[in-house]
């Protein structure tokens, strides 16, 4: 049986990651067979978790997917671990306006799958009133429980017994308390934390962050926390979308790196092929492959890499007359006609779409989405509906003539309008997919 505990705040940046990454890191050295997962669209974090665990971990949202496919995919990450942290994004109860259980927010989740809370709260600049912001977190949703609390940016240890004091009359434990240090902050850029796979020293700062944890957290109080995960229904879908394609070319390096793991697994269980490719390595799509797929990423940082690989942009042009060639947020960009980098310079990229992307005029799109097809292609037939977001920071300079790929409406009420460019048996745009809708 797997036991589960999910990181929460009340707010972001409290130190949830921190707290996380040294956790998982620390059990792991204990012995326990620990998995992280992630609530929200983030695809930064998992990578960090599994680098901390040793294992893969996967991707819960509650906006876009049904409560079945989060127990379901946590149930699959979990199989015969001990130990499954959770952790939420930004505050516990943020979300957006929907239906019970489908906001997006981190307390859905825990919901689902009977997670109890552990609170990380950040008491800098107050002391007894941190006891009211638990209080309230604890009463705000009778769905969730907080079983337990870490303090984060403590000043001192009076300031500790204040506060602490303060929470556990409440009959809420706290379970730790992290001083203030900067010592182990994680390097960032301008779509979060730089990648796992490019943090230099990643192991030492992981070993530094279960140092930390361990030296003020009391890490067998948190475990004993935790509490079963709640077991998904007995029948569900091999996959959340389905796979477009037999055997799939997915991009896989520094500039195609954002695609969910719950995907590419879910497309295997399903029974379709993977095989990966690097357009930095001025790889072609294999062309064994009835499907390619460009994920998200940060195309920006190697656009004149990109633009100089010749084998790669032919062989993608060759791919794309005779099968379909799909492309998210980077991807989508790579697939234009040009991408303008943050210094003004334009870098012609594989010219099977019509739109030029920048980033040289920077504005930062966020937000989920629900994408209805426009017309057939790989992804479904037309009028089928995805789940998913964008996050990102290129603008479009030129959006081409091409059809749209989709009509998308965000969250809020907004009337749908088209979104992404399609050509021929090419699509993209700067929606990611999550799951079907």
């Amino acid at each position: 049986m797997t036991v589960g505990l999910m990181i929460a705040a009340p707010r972001s940046g409290s130190g949830k990651t921190t707290l996380v990454l040294g956790l998982l890191r620390a059990l792991r050295r204990r012995g326990t067979d620990v998995v992280g997962l992630k609530s929200g669209p983030d695809y930064i974090d998992p990578a960090f978790h599994a680098a901390a665990a040793g294992a893969p971990g996967v991707n819960l949202d509650s906006w876009a997917m049904p409560e079945a496919l989060i127990a379901g995919l946590a149930a699959r990450a979990s199989a015969g671990r001990a130990l499954a942290l959770c952790e939420a994004s930004m505050g516990l109860f943020d979300g957006v306006p929907a239906s019970p259980g489908r906001t997006g927010a981190s307390a859905d989740v825990a919901a689902a799958l009977g997670l109890p809370v552990l609170l990380v709260l950040d008491v800098s600049g107050q002391a007894q009133s941190a006891a009211a912001i638990v209080k309230g977190c604890a009463s705000y949703d009778a769905r969730i429980r907080i079983a337990g609390v870490v303090l984060n940016r403590v000043g001192s240890e009076r300031h500790r017994r204040l506060a602490a004091g303060a929470i556990e009359a409440l009959g809420i434990p706290v379970v730790g308390a992290l001083p203030r240090s900067d010592a182990v902050a994680l390097p960032e850029r301008h779509l979060g934390l730089v990648q796992a796979d490019e943090t230099d020293a990643l192991e030492t700062r992981l070993e530094a962050m279960a140092d930390f944890v361990e030296a003020h957290v009391d890490c067998a109080r948190a475990l004993a926390l935790a509490a079963a995960i709640r077991t998904p229904p007995a029948t569900l879908p091999a996959a959340a979308i389905r796979p477009p394609g037999q055997r799939i070319a997915l991009a896989r390096d520094e500039a195609f790196s954002f695609l969910y793991p719950h995907l590419v697994d879910g497309w295997r269980a399903a029974g379709a092929e993977i095989a990966a490719f690097s357009p930095l390595a001025d790889e072609p799509p294999p062309p064994s492959c009835d499907f390619a797929w460009l994920p998200g990423g940060y195309p920006e940082l190697h656009a004149g890499r990109l633009a100089a690989n010749r084998r790669f942009l032919d062989g993608l042009r060759r791919f794309a007359v005779s099968r379909p060639v799909h492309g998210e947020c980077g991807g989508y960009m790579a697939l234009g006609a040009a991408l303008v980098d943050a210094s003004g310079e334009t870098h012609a990229m594989a010219g099977l779409l019509g739109v030029t992307t920048s980033f040289a005029k920077r504005r930062m799109t966020l937000g989920y989405r629900e994408a209805r097809l426009a017309a057939d292609c790989a992804l479904g037939a037309a009028g089928a509906t995805l789940r998913g977001h964008e996050f990102h920071y290129a603008t479009i300079a030129d959006p081409g003539d091409d059809a749209p790929f989709a009509l998308v409406a965000d969250a809020y009420g907004a009337p749908p309008a088209p979104a992404g460019s399609r050509r021929g048996r090419v699509t993209g745009s700067f929606f990611h997919a999550i799951a079907e809708g």
